[in-house]
């Protein structure tokens, strides 16, 4: 099925944020070659749950906030993780985003 393709895909992007460093949904679906799927990359984060490999917690919008949350075990889970790499959080915002913005490159995975 197309679907769980472009989700591995997704994944294989999304376990190269680096430590300390978050993404973008839109980010993920530029380095796909799929600019316009954004939602479908969010579609695949809510569809990790059961991943240890993938960091869903490093992938928020493209504004910074903590879009995601809710799909994490307890209320402040992805906040947790974050704050645990270094990244203040304030208001579901990632404060200074743009330093902590990581740009994947883009792939043909």
């Amino acid at each position: 099925m197309a679907e769980e393709n472009f989700f591995e895909r997704v994944y294989a992007v999304a376990r190269q944020i680096p430590y300390g460093k978050v993404t973008s949904y839109g980010a993920i679906a530029k380095a796909l070659g799929t600019a316009r799927s954004a939602r479908m990359v969010g579609w695949a984060m809510n569809a990790c749950h059961n991943m240890d490999d993938v960091p869903a917690h490093r992938v928020v919008n493209r504004k910074g906030l903590l879009t995601g949350k809710h799909h994490f075990d307890g209320t402040n889970l992805m906040q947790q993780l974050l704050e645990n790499e270094g990244i203040k959080v304030v208001d579901n915002q990632i404060v200074d985003f743009d330093k902590h913005f990581w740009q994947p490159e883009i792939l043909n995975i």
